[in-house]
């Protein structure tokens, strides 16, 4: 009785107090913002666009080791069992790296909108938060353009007024210049509105939105210059393909954005030099923070938070690390002998004698080889790395074993000793190193890296200085300022110990291209090179790679390189002779490699699904496909 008597009284004060008040039903939550706090709070604006920038599109992420691995493009061996099938197909999926993300470019446009008219903020921090949406919107624009062509520019948020006819959303693609063009003039309209800050690294700053600047327009460049070589890979209305005529421009444009950046006026970015070993120092320049001056747009990571990622778990030598994973990125010998020796030449690895030290066949390479390749003989968080294969008798026969840190009987000898090394080679074996080599860049050298609990922090740079340099070399050498080129690329050259000068007459194509491939391997730069400079289909032209092919024309941007090979290290066994405890190499090709990679003209741009096609009639297919 006194319960039900309870809630009667308190269903008649309910009552009465709504009576008596009628606003009391009708206050704001809270637990939820309004949109009219939201644009009124710098804390709450500050959190969407941070949620934007999580969202920002690239060719790779640490996050995903395959991304980065190149080894779709023979630059690497995936060892990994499920992932074999990037080297065993014959073809490029025309699906591949399809990108066509309007959701995202809705919520960038309705954040410009929203936030351009936020009066409550300060005119600076207002501008300034306009200017990153712009910079995340051309940023996918970008990405956008380099992998589909032209796509429609859609510049405000668009909503659908129920009448039943969705015609005035579907809008056509925009040629790919205009798209490039959006792309240059948006940065040059925010760069004033960004800090000039070269500490500022996690945010766009005036140096992001140059080396975006700098960038777009040598591809744009590239792509009016080189597509003249491809002539099918063009539409009627220009969605792909960008004339010939407009690739001065361009160049002019990249150039001068690099050398605004150069001059300092972006905030005095630098080539990191810290370290005495150049190997070293360059390694170190992808997980330095302390001031490092060469970065100028990453996404950052930070220990004992949710953002942190595995790629040195999967990664690293396996022997020894905290919970025995890694291995997976394997670097081909067809990326390692690119890398010339220290006289300016280039020349194939001397497989034809035996070394004291398995190191010792690398010594005078490029410094940039072992900042970004583990090599047999070198050192991983202090642990020596035990890669060979087997041991080599006097009669050239070889002693081995079927797994990592396998063991065998010796002739003359009774007992079983270790006849391969515990991080492998092991042909098929995943996880070990089936190229004779492992990763080091991106690699993080902090104990506990290595391990699910902990994981790494290092960051993952989307634009540093040494590309600016080189982008700034490609630009000058297009204009036919071979001289003006030279400095660029001497500055990144002599930080990887390359300190004999080059002369005018050595900036040549070639040279240009060679000095990307090996500054900003496994970058997510390769690839979108290849496509630019329209040689993509001449080095993936479907024909097997032989070891007479691997190791001629090296230097040569477009030397072929359809299937990838490994190096493999053996230890001589040839008691009292003198080359007993030596080392011997032999160049192979992975057993679980079947694949030869055909680049067809229909890659060059990706397949636009049929569902958007369906959905707007006005968009064209992408040509060749």
């Amino acid at each position: 009785m006194k319960k039900k008597y309870f809630t009667i009284i308190m269903t008649l004060l309910v009552l009465s107090w709504s009576c008596k008040e009628d606003s009391f039903l009708d206050r704001d939550p809270t637990s939820i913002l309004t949109e009219e706090a939201v644009w009124k709070d710098e804390a709450s604006i500050l959190a969407i666009l941070g949620d934007l920038y999580n969202r920002y599109y690239d060719f790779g992420s640490l996050e995903s080791w395959t991304s980065l691995s190149d080894a779709d493009f023979n630059e690497s061996f995936p060892s990994a069992s499920g992932d074999y099938g990037m080297v065993q197909n014959n073809s490029f999926n025309y699906g591949n790296y399809s990108t066509w993300d309007y959701g995202y470019i809705r919520e960038l446009n309705l954040f410009i909108q929203k936030c351009s008219a936020a009066t409550a903020l300060e005119t600076p921090v207002r501008d300034r938060f306009v200017a990153e949406a712009r910079f995340l919107r051309a940023s996918y624009y970008f990405e956008a353009v380099k992998r589909m062509g032209g796509v429609p520019l859609i510049l405000e948020p668009m909503e659908y007024n129920y009448s039943g006819d969705p015609t005035y959303l579907q809008h056509p693609r925009a040629k790919e210049a205009e798209v490039y063009d959006f792309v240059i003039s948006e940065a040059e309209a925010i760069k004033a509105a960004l800090p000039a800050d070269v500490n500022q690294k996690s945010r766009a700053t005036k140096g992001a939105a140059l080396a975006m600047e700098c960038r777009a327009a040598l591809y744009a460049g590239s792509i009016a210059k080189y597509g003249v070589n491809t002539p099918q890979v063009t539409l009627p209305g220009a969605e792909v393909g960008i004339p010939g005529s407009k690739a001065t421009s361009y160049y002019e444009i990249s150039l001068r954005a690099a050398q605004e950046i150069i001059s300092g006026s972006a905030g005095g970015y630098a080539l990191y030099n810290r370290k005495p070993d150049l190997s070293d120092n360059f390694s170190s320049l992808f997980y330095d923070k302390n001031t490092n001056p060469e970065p100028i747009f990453v996404e950052d990571y930070k220990l004992r938070s949710s953002k942190v990622h595995g790629f040195t778990i999967v990664n690293q030598p396996r022997f020894g690390a905290e919970e025995e994973e890694g291995g997976r990125i394997n670097p081909a010998l067809n990326l390692v002998e690119a890398f010339e020796k220290t006289n300016n030449t280039f020349a194939p690895l001397d497989v034809t004698k035996s070394y004291s030290k398995p190191g010792d066949l690398f010594a005078d390479r490029d410094a940039r080889l072992a900042g970004t390749v583990i090599l047999p003989g070198s050192t991983f968080k202090g642990r020596a790395v035990d890669i060979w294969a087997g041991y080599q008798l006097a009669n050239g026969t070889i002693v081995t074993a079927s797994k990592r840190g396998g063991e065998a009987k010796l002739p003359g000898s009774d007992n079983n000793v270790q006849v391969v090394g515990f991080d492998g080679p092991v042909d098929g074996e995943e996880f070990t190193a089936q190229t004779g080599f492992y990763l080091r860049k991106y690699l993080d050298p902090v104990p506990g890296s290595g391990q699910r609990g902990v994981q790494s922090e290092v960051w993952f740079i989307r634009y540093r200085y040494a590309e600016i340099l080189l982008n700034a070399a490609e630009a000058a050498f297009e204009l036919g300022q071979p001289a003006a080129a030279l400095p660029y690329i001497d500055q990144v050259r002599a930080r990887a110990g390359l300190t004999i000068p080059l002369d005018v007459s050595d900036i040549t194509f070639d040279r240009i291209a060679h000095e990307r491939r090996v500054e900003l391997a496994f970058e997510g730069h390769y690839f979108y090179d290849m496509k630019r400079w329209r040689l993509a289909h001449v080095v993936w032209d479907g024909n097997p790679t032989s070891v007479t092919d691997l190791t001629a024309n090296i230097g040569k941007a477009a030397k072929r390189s359809t299937q990838p090979y490994g190096l493999i290290p053996y230890k001589i066994h040839n008691p009292g002779g003198a080359d007993n405890g030596h080392w011997v190499f032999k160049i192979v090709r992975p057993g679980r490699a079947t694949g030869v990679d055909r680049f067809q003209m229909g890659n060059y741009y990706s397949y636009i699904p049929d569902d958007i096609i369906n959905n707007n009639p006005k968009i064209v297919r992408n040509p060749n496909q």
